[in-house]
C-alpha cells in the first residue's frame, strides 16, 4: 500500500468514526428506541440535528488521547498496560469531560479511573476480579479502540493484540472481545473491502467459545437467511440479544450485535452508520465503530459530502489540555500514519515527517479544509480543488464582503450545549508570523481588497494587517506577524486568523472569480499575555485556561485588578498554552490568603508530569511532579507572608530552569524530565490563592 492511499484510507476511517458519532449522539439516550428514532425521524438519510459545532464525547476522547501512551514512551518497546493507564490518568481532568463520570460501581470507566488513582494497577483497575463481570464487560472497550486498528493496516493480529492491552486498562471478559474485534476488523479493512471477509477476520480473532463471538455468529446465520430486511434482524437482537439478558448500564453484548448487523446490512459507509443509529441503544458508539471500518473499507468516494461537510475537519476534545482539544483533522491523521511507521519500525515517509504542535496546512488530502470556513456564505462557496482551498465569489458588488478564516480558539457561544465541557488553548498567538500562499483566477469584475486579519475574542474586533488590491495577478504571498502591542489585541486571545474578502467592482460589472489558499502556515515564537480583566468563566473554566481540581473564580482584588483566584482542599491546577512549548519564560503573580502553596508551571504535560515553582509548605523552589509524586529540585526556606502579592518568574532553557521572585532572590537547577509542555498556575496543598495575568514568551530552543 503506497503512503498516499494508506493516508487517504485512515483519513477516511477517522471521519467515518465522527461522522458516525456526530449522526448517532442526537438519539443516543436511553429514552431514544429504535421505535422512537423511527416515529420521529424515519428512515434516516441524513444527521437528525445541526450543530453550531460538535463538541466530542468520549468516543472520540478515548481513541484520541489514550493513544498518546505511543507518544508518551511505548514506540520503541511493546505497549503495556501500564502505558496505557499513565495516559488515562495523565490526560483526563478529574470528574470533567473525557468519558462518562457515572461514579464509582456504575461507570465502567470512572471505576477504573479512580482504581488507578488509589495505586490498583493495570490490568488489575478493569479486572472481572477487581470490579465484578457486569462493571468490566461494558461497551468502553470498543469505543475507545478505532485509531490501534488505525496503525496497524493490514494487520488485524497486531491490532487486536494492541487493543486488548490498551482495553484491560477498564475492561475484562466480553470487553476484551470486543476491543480485539473492532481494531482487528479495521485492521483488515485496509487490505479487503469484503465486509463478510472483514468480519469473519474479526471473528477468527475472538475465543471461540466467547459470548462476543456466538453474537457475531448468530447475527451471521440470521443475515445469511435473510439478507434484505435489517429490521427483521433487529427485532431478532432485541429478542435474543437484548438489555434485558445483559445487566450495567451499557453492555457490549447487545451493542456488538449492532455493530454487526449494520456492517452486514449496510454495506456502503452511509447506509451501515444509519442503520447503527436508527437501531437504537449505543447509537453513538455503534455509529463511530461502524463508521470507522466502513470508511477505512470504502474509501473517502464512498463518504457523502452531505455527512462529510458539516464535521469541517475540525474535531474537539474534552481532554486536559485545551490546545490539544482543537484537533485539525488531516493534521492527525498524518500524526497517526506517522505513528504507524514509528511502530512498526519503518523508516518515515517525508510526507509524513511532520512535528506536532506546528501548524503547516497544504490540502493535499482529498477534499480537506483544514477548518477554514466562511463567515458569509450567500454568494460564495469553498471547497478543496487541486491540492488547494478554493472561494468561489460569485457576482458580488462593493461593499459585500466575507471573511475566509481558521479557528485558533473555540468559545462557548461557538456551541449549543455543554457536551463533555470542552476547554481550550489557542494554537496561534501574539509573536507568531502568518504566511498564505495565494492564487487567483478571475472571470469578470474589475478587483477586489484582500486583507489579513485577526479577531479579538474578547471584542469580537476584526484587527487587519495591511490590505492589497488584486487586479488581475496570478500569485501573491502574504505574510504577516500578530504584534502583541497591538492597541486593538493586547492581552486578549484570538478566535479567527484568515483573510477579509472585499469586492470592489459596481453592480454593472461584477467581480466573479476564485480565490485559491494553497498553504497556509504559522511560525515563530509566541509572545503574549493572558489579561485576567478580559477573560471570562466558561465550561466552568477560566478562559483560555483548562482546571483539573480546585474550585476557580475571576475577582478584583482591593485596587481593582483582575485576578484568578482558587480555593482548594489539596490541589488545584490550571494550564494553558501549546502543549508542545519548549524553552519558555512565563511571568506572573501570587497572592496566598490561605495555605502555603502558590507555584508558577511551564513544561507541564498533563495532570502527571510537569515543573512548577514558587511556594510550597513554607520552601522557595522549584518542583517536579512526575507520575503522582510531586517533589523538589532544588528549595530554600522563605516564609511566604499571606495578602502579600509576589511576582513570580519561571524559565526554562534546555535542561535549565530557573526561577526568581520580584526580581530579587533566584534559585535554579538542572533537569531533563521533560522537554516540552503547557504553562500556568498551581497549588499542592489546601488553601485560597489569587493568581495575576500571565505573560509567556516562547524562546529558541537551545543547541
Amino acid at each position: 500500500m503506497t503512503t498516499t492511499a494508506f493516508l487517504e484510507k485512515v483519513y477516511a476511517g477517522f471521519l467515518g468514526m465522527n461522522i458516525g458519532i456526530r449522526l448517532g449522539a442526537p438519539v443516543e439516550p436511553t429514552l431514544w428506541t429504535s421505535e422512537r428514532i423511527g416515529r420521529f425521524y424515519g428512515d434516516i438519510h441524513s444527521y437528525v440535528k445541526d450543530f453550531k459545532n460538535f463538541a466530542a464525547d468520549d468516543d472520540v476522547n478515548g481513541p484520541v488521547y489514550f493513544l498518546r501512551a505511543l507518544n508518551d514512551g511505548a514506540l520503541d518497546r511493546s505497549l503495556t498496560p501500564s502505558d496505557v493507564a499513565q495516559a488515562w490518568l495523565n490526560y483526563s481532568r478529574e470528574g470533567v469531560g473525557m468519558f462518562w463520570w457515572g461514579g464509582y460501581g456504575v461507570s465502567t470507566e470512572h471505576t477504573a479511573f479512580l482504581n488507578l488513582l488509589h495505586g490498583i494497577e493495570a490490568p488489575a483497575s478493569g479486572s472481572i476480579q477487581t470490579n465484578g463481570k457486569t462493571l468490566s464487560e461494558q461497551i468502553g472497550a470498543q469505543i475507545f479502540i478505532d485509531t490501534w486498528g488505525f496503525i496497524f493496516p493490514g494487520d488485524p493480529k497486531r491490532a487486536s493484540e494492541y487493543a486488548r492491552i490498551a482495553a484491560s486498562v477498564s475492561h475484562d471478559g466480553e470487553g476484551l472481545q470486543g476491543a480485539a474485534f473492532i481494531a482487528g476488523c479495521i485492521a483488515q479493512a485496509f487490505i479487503s473491502d469484503d465486509i463478510q471477509d472483514i468480519v469473519g477476520v474479526g471473528l477468527s480473532l475472538l475465543e471461540g467459545d466467547s459470548t462476543y463471538a456466538k453474537v457475531v455468529r448468530s447475527v451471521r446465520d440470521f443475515h445469511a437467511q435473510d439478507p434484505d430486511d435489517w429490521r427483521a434482524c433487529l427485532c431478532y437482537l432485541q429478542q435474543e440479544w437484548g438489555y434485558d439478558r445483559y445487566p450495567g448500564v451499557c453492555h457490549i453484548i447487545p451493542n456488538a450485535g449492532v455493530c454487526i448487523m449494520a456492517l452486514l446490512y449496510g454495506k456502503s459507509f452511509a447506509r451501515g452508520v444509519e442503520i447503527a443509529t436508527m437501531a437504537g441503544w449505543d447509537t453513538d458508539c455503534n455509529a463511530g465503530n461502524v463508521g470507522s471500518i466502513l470508511g477505512v473499507a470504502g474509501g473517502l468516494s464512498m463518504v457523502p459530502d452531505h455527512y462529510r461537510n458539516p464535521i469541517g475537519d475540525m474535531i474537539v476534545l474534552s481532554g486536559i489540555s485545551g490546545y490539544l482539544n482543537i484537533l485539525d483533522v488531516p493534521t492527525y491523521v498524518k500524526q497517526l500514519c506517522k505513528l504507524s511507521f514509528q511502530v512498526r519500525k519503518l523508516e518515515i515517509p517525508q510526507e509524513l515527517d511532520i512535528q506536532e504542535g506546528v501548524i503547516d496546512f497544504d490540502f493535499s488530502l482529498p477534499g480537506s479544509t483544514h477548518g477554514f470556513r466562511l463567515s458569509e456564505k450567500h454568494g460564495f462557496l469553498l471547497r478543496n480543488e487541486g491540492n488547494a482551498l478554493a472561494m468561489l465569489y460569485d457576482r458580488k458588488v462593493r461593499p459585500q464582503n466575507t471573511r475566509l478564516f481558521y479557528k485558533p480558539f473555540y468559545r462557548r457561544f461557538d456551541f449549543d450545549d455543554e457536551r463533555y465541557m470542552p476547554v481550550f488553548s489557542p494554537t496561534i498567538y501574539a509573536g507568531q508570523t502568518v504566511s498564505m500562499s495565494l492564487r487567483f483566477e478571475k472571470f469578470s469584475g474589475e478587483s477586489i481588497t484582500l486583507s489579513p486579519y485577526v479577531r479579538n475574542t474578547s471584542t469580537q474586533e476584526v484587527i487587519m494587517f495591511g490590505s492589497f488590491i488584486v487586479w488581475d495577478e496570478d500569485q501573491r504571498e502574504i505574510t504577516f506577524t500578530i504584534d502583541k502591542d497591538h492597541p486593538k489585541l493586547s492581552g486578549a486571545m484570538i478566535d479567527e486568523v484568515g483573510l477579509l474578502f472585499e469586492a470592489n467592482s459596481p453592480s454593472k460589472n461584477r467581480d466573479f472569480g476564485v480565490v485559491f489558499l494553497e498553504r497556509f502556515t504559522v511560525s515563530g515564537k509566541p509572545d503574549y499575555t493572558i489579561d485576567l480583566a478580559q477573560q471570562n468563566k466558561e465550561f466552568a473554566s477560566i478562559t483560555p485556561f483548562s482546571h483539573n481540581h480546585g474550585s476557580w473564580e475571576l475577582v478584583k482584588n482591593a485596587k481593582g485588578t483582575t485576578q484568578m483566584e482558587v480555593m482548594a482542599l489539596d490541589h488545584g491546577e490550571a494550564c494553558t498554552g501549546n502543549y508542545f512549548a519548549k524553552d519558555v519564560r512565563v511571568e506572573g503573580s501570587a497572592t496566598v490568603h490561605r495555605g502555603s502553596s502558590a507555584l508558577i508551571s511551564l513544561r507541564v504535560q498533563g495532570a502527571r508530569r510537569g515543573y512548577y515553582a514558587g511556594f510550597h509548605k513554607g520552601q522557595l523552589g522549584i518542583f517536579k511532579h512526575e507520575n503522582g509524586l510531586f517533589s523538589p529540585l532544588v528549595s530554600k526556606s522563605f516564609a511566604c507572608e499571606l495578602d502579600t502579592t509576589y511576582s513570580l518568574t519561571f524559565e526554562a532553557k534546555g535542561t535549565n530552569l530557573r526561577v526568581s521572585v520580584g526580581g530579587g532572590q533566584t534559585l535554579s537547577v538542572e533537569d531533563s524530565s521533560f522537554t516540552h509542555g503547557m504553562v500556568g498556575y498551581a497549588v499542592y496543598e489546601g488553601g485560597r490563592v489569587a493568581f495575576g495575568s500571565l505573560g509567556v514568551k516562547e524562546m529558541e530552543e537551545q543547541i
